[in-house]
Formats: C-alpha cells, structure tokens, sequence
C-alpha cells in the first residue's frame, strides 16, 4: 500500500464507500488533504485515525442475576 492513497484507495483500504468518505470529510472527520481539486489521504494519518476511533467495551463486571422467584412468589 502507497503512503499517501486517494479516495479510491482509501475506500478499498478501510471499506467503505467512496461517498462515505466525501461525506466524513466533509464533517471533519477524517484526516484529508486536499491538493487541486483532489483529496490525498496519508495512510500514516488513516490509521491512527483508525486507531483513535476504535470503540472499547469497558472492564467486564460480574453480572448479577435477578432472584429466582419461589413457587409462592409465581402465584401472587
């Protein structure tokens, strides 16, 4: 993979739409620049982008199941 990428490439290296890509740079999304009238996109900048917006579940809690109900319980 080249170090810098254009639109086309970047949609083929992070999968996903050439028009999803116009519309995140657009919102400021993403890292671009934009040289003429074309975006380059350095792969260097994609993936700590990538990496900033990886999504992490926090620390596993044990989880509490609720109280089994009695037989009494079920025929209140």
């Amino acid at each position: 993979m080249k170090d810098i990428m254009s639109t086309k490439e970047l949609s083929q290296y992070i999968g996903l739409s050439k028009s999803k890509i116009y519309q995140l740079i657009r919102q400021k999304k993403i890292p671009a620049s934009k040289i003429g009238r074309q975006y380059k996109f350095s792969k260097e900048m994609v993936d700590a982008w990538l990496k900033e917006k990886i999504i992490t579940l926090p620390k596993e809690s044990p989880t509490k199941l609720p109280p089994e109900k009695s037989k009494k319980d079920e025929r209140t």
